[in-house]
């Protein structure tokens, strides 16, 4: 028998079906039943006259159907995420990489040029440290 879930997870589609189906169903035949499956195959069985075990037969196709759709959307997820690591990985690679070579570049500067290296970080160190400082008797 078809569950609340895939009731109202598909529910627009299965109103459709059962209208065409079952001619005899209003719209407000198929809105009044707030989700309780047992009171919409009442309904449909007394405006059709139709056997309870012919409607259960019939629910259990979309039952089986929304079943196979949460089992291709899960699977979809499951290769979205693969993918998603996969490029996840990649980029942080390239940054490890990138940061990687960006350390060597300035290992090699600070090897050829050992006091202009010692004076641009002398240099940046005593401008952050005023910047702080400014910074911290500005609020006060």
């Amino acid at each position: 028998m078809i569950n609340q879930q895939v009731l109202q997870g598909s529910w627009n589609e299965i109103r459709g079906k059962l209208r065409t189906k079952w001619g005899q169903l209003t719209d407000d035949d198929l809105t009044v039943f707030n989700g309780d499956v047992e009171q919409l195959v009442g309904t449909i069985q007394r405006k059709t006259g139709e056997a309870r075990e012919t409607i259960e037969r019939y629910f259990e196709q979309f039952g089986s159907e929304g079943a196979a759709a949460i089992g291709r959307a899960t699977e979809a997820g499951r290769v979205y995420a693969h993918q998603a690591a996969e490029a996840v990985q990649a980029s942080s690679q390239r940054a490890a990489a990138s940061v990687r070579e960006g350390y060597a570049e300035v290992e090699d500067l600070v090897h050829k040029r050992p006091v202009a290296s010692l004076a641009v970080t002398f240099g940046v160190g005593l401008l952050a440290g005023v910047a702080a400082t400014l910074y911290l008797l500005r609020w006060r």
